[in-house]
């Protein structure tokens, strides 16, 4: 089978074990983004995994639905034929996947909102550096902040293009997800938080106070006013990138 849509299948069976090690999935609801020609969700099956699967792509769910009849039929196995962006999703606890890179972002994103116990996800190595990149250090940007938020993240496996039919030109990374119980920086109003670290980071080489300003129009001028009015000096000559995580908290929740 041809990769379709620029799909690079995860073909090295020494990863495929580890990745599907790394939590324990026995008579658990695994949810699969991207199962391509199945590999790893039949690495997952093996151990007792409950898996949904979401995919796309319309010739690989018929392929999908070939190879995995025995467990369909048995409702262990779920195909859904959809967008992992938008489509509605079933109850699961944990997630395992080779996400498509090009939605990387917005899954992530999607999946910190929908909640789950424990994730296993395999990205384009760069962007896990910038996911797990510490606040204050210039690798770090929105997905940084806004994942080191509500997770703990914890890199697992890097990977060569030699691990995939046909090969990427960029090198893999597979991380470990696990959400906070409770936040160490409390968030009032987590709509807010959100839009504030997008607009700040919109705006990253600017002074907080010059972004904050710029952003007023987005933010509200009323609340831009508040947080400069009750920020430090130092805190508003900073950048973006230079803000901890419980400085982000602290602006966020100054507002009333």
């Amino acid at each position: 089978m041809r990769a379709p849509h620029d799909q690079h299948f995860l073909s090295d069976e020494d990863a495929v074990q580890k990745i599907s090690d790394f939590c324990d999935v026995k008579g658990v609801k695994v949810l699969e983004i991207g199962p391509g020609r199945g590999v790893l969700t039949r690495a997952l099956l093996d151990r007792g995994a409950e898996v949904i699967a979401i995919e796309l792509d319309g010739t690989l769910t018929s392929y999908l639905k070939s190879v995995f009849q025995k467990e369909i039929e048995s409702g262990r196995f779920t195909l859904i034929h959809g967008d992992a962006i938008k489509c509605e999703l079933p109850a699961f606890e944990k997630i395992v996947a080779n996400l498509p890179y090009s939605a990387s972002s917005k899954i992530t994103f999607r999946l910190l909102e929908l909640g789950f116990s424990e994730a296993v996800l395999m990205y384009q190595k760069e962007f896990a550096e910038r996911m797990i990149a510490l606040p204050g250090t210039s690798n770090c940007g929105r997905l940084s902040i806004m994942v080191q938020t509500y997770a703990k993240v914890m890199p697992l496996l890097e990977l060569s293009p030699e691990s995939f039919s046909p090969p990427p030109e960029v090198d893999s990374m597979v991380v470990k997800i696990t959400p906070k119980k409770e936040l160490t920086y409390p968030i009032k109003d987590r709509s807010f938080y959100a839009k504030l670290v997008r607009e700040l980071f919109s705006h990253r080489r600017k002074t907080l106070k010059k972004a904050l300003k710029i952003s007023s129009h987005i933010l509200g001028e009323d609340n831009v006013k508040e947080i400069i009015y009750k920020s430090p000096d130092e805190i508003l000559k900073k950048r973006p990138e230079e803000l901890t995580l419980k400085e982000f908290s602290d602006l966020s929740n100054a507002v009333e």
